[in-house]
């Protein structure tokens, strides 16, 4: 069986606010319009989530927020700043046939890169800027299955291809 997963960055985040902690920057306006596009591409592509595992940060939140899919996320402070070795554990619980999975980097860039037998031909994926969605295939019956370098690419795409 196949399963999908959709590994995105959060869209582009607000430092505007002297003293604010890291968790609660939310969107700037770039990033809000970016995440409204990266919901439309998902769904003129036809590959639409019956799954959500989202980080805790307002702007991961605010991102799967404004993507307007149909999925109500389970929000993860696990998630926040997370490393692979704890996204790859969450999503080895997913249940979803297709799960989209929203972070941050460092970690969500390794995770990608980690996952795929053969990295996409794109020259933005190394550094999986904000709003990246990768869209990749597996061949397994469920996610606990789910291996490093197992991973087949469907595509990838960055917001400024979209707007």
């Amino acid at each position: 069986m196949t399963r999908h997963l959709i590994l995105m960055r959060h869209a582009k985040s607000d430092w505007g606010s002297a003293g604010q902690r890291d968790h609660d920057r939310p969107l700037n306006a770039r990033g809000r319009a970016a995440a409204k596009a990266l919901g439309r591409w998902l769904k003129v592509h036809g590959t639409l989530p019956d799954q959500i595992l989202c980080s805790s940060a307002v702007r991961t939140q605010e991102t799967c927020a404004l993507l307007g899919l149909a999925v109500t996320p389970e929000i993860l402070r696990t998630l926040y700043l997370a490393d692979p070795p704890e996204m790859l554990a969450e999503l080895q619980a997913a249940t979803g046939q297709c799960v989209l999975m929203l972070g941050h980097n460092p970690g969500i860039a390794d995770l990608a890169m980690e996952l795929l037998g053969d990295p996409p031909d794109h020259e933005r994926f190394g550094d999986y800027p904000t709003g990246a969605t990768l869209l990749a295939r597996f061949d397994i019956p469920d996610w606990a299955g789910l291996r490093p370098g197992t991973g087949e690419v469907e595509t990838f795409v960055i917001p400024r291809e979209l707007v």
